[in-house]
């Protein structure tokens, strides 16, 4: 079932990176804002409602393209599913930390802020991990694939790891057993997924009823608590996947919404970026004290998604600061730097 395909940009996949990015910018600002405010507001709502397939979509969407690089020499592989990644985590892990490296410091020394600083070299810092996993997903599935593993019992073993309660506390393990079927999945069925988005392109009135059926259903079991339950998370987990596909396939044949597939297409620049507008914008609207905490979160919402896309477009047009989301040359494995390549799973 590891068909491969034409390589090209998809307009209903970057639609769903879209709606993903979205979903993980406004969580991140929705819970930082209600930390900072003491108290709930509407959009907690929403927040929860995307939960159960916020992630395991957005992890679906990064194995899609798989198998059509699963099979090049370890060299250029490693470079462009490893030295890639490991590049912007090393990069913004960095960025990140120099801008909160003061609080750190104030909380725990400067000796222990360093240690801290080196110590997320292998346990992922804030918000960056999801940049940190892919790799390692990417790694397994060359090694399975190269020894020969059936797809069935790696998609099993995968499905195993999500139902079991899997909570160490170290948020490698802790994260791998719960998302690594989503990408395994994406990946073995990829060319189902693509027909999937096509079969909603046709069905427009059977997709939005579906789509309907699955939203009183993820709703109901989140309104009950029930939906992080073994089992039931596994299968919200690809129910919401699914979904986020129609939704893309539907926005796309409609012509409306352009603006969620940019954001699909620059979505890890809004990955790496969104922290700071996030942080500045939390703090000026909670002092304001003029807007309730909902209103507070939607706007730091907007704020955060939109400002690393200006600042992307100020690089490109300036020439300045590339580095930034561009991988620079020398970043490159020897040899491997203008050897043609498929558009990065996560880009």
């Amino acid at each position: 079932m590891q068909n491969s395909f034409k390589l090209s940009r998809v307009d209903w996949v970057d639609t769903a990176k879209g709606i993903c990015i979205v979903f993980v910018v406004m969580m991140h600002c929705v819970l930082g804002v209600e930390a900072a405010a003491g108290e709930t507001g509407w959009m907690h709502a929403i927040v929860a409602f995307a939960a159960p397939f916020r992630m395991p979509d957005f992890f679906l969407i990064s194995g899609l393209f798989l198998a059509n690089v699963i099979t090049r020499d370890w060299k250029l592989y490693l470079d462009r599913k490893v030295v890639h990644f490991a590049y912007f985590y090393a990069l913004w892990m960095t960025i990140q930390f120099a801008i909160k490296a003061p609080v750190f410091a104030g909380d725990m020394g400067w000796a222990g802020a360093l240690q801290f600083y080196l110590i997320s070299f292998v346990q992922p810092f804030g918000t960056l991990w999801f940049i940190y996993m892919l790799p390692i997903f990417f790694v397994i599935c060359k090694i399975a694939h190269d020894r020969g593993v059936p797809w069935q019992l790696m998609l099993a073993v995968g499905a195993a790891l999500q139902i079991a309660p899997i909570h160490t506390g170290w948020l490698l393990v802790d994260e791998f057993a719960s998302r690594f079927v989503y990408f395994y999945a994406g990946y073995i069925f990829a060319p189902k997924i693509f027909e999937l988005a096509e079969w909603a392109r046709e069905r427009i009135s059977l997709s939005l009823a579906l789509l309907g059926l699955w939203g009183v259903a993820n709703g109901t079991l989140v309104y009950l608590g029930w939906a992080a339950l073994p089992v039931v998370s596994l299968a919200l987990g690809a129910a919401g996947a699914g979904a986020i596909i129609l939704t893309s396939a539907l926005i796309v044949k409609a012509g409306h919404m352009d603006f969620l597939r940019r954001f699909g297409e620059n979505s890890i620049v809004i990955y790496l970026a969104f922290f700071f507008p996030m942080g500045v914008a939390r703090i000026v609207l909670l002092k304001l004290g003029v807007l309730d905490t909902g209103t507070v979160s939607l706007l730091v919402t907007v704020i955060a998604v939109i400002s690393p896309m200006i600042l992307y477009w100020m690089i490109r047009k300036t020439g300045f600061g590339g580095f930034l989301f561009r991988r620079p040359q020398r970043a490159y494995l020897g040899g491997t730097f203008g050897r043609k390549q498929a558009p990065q799973a996560a880009e």
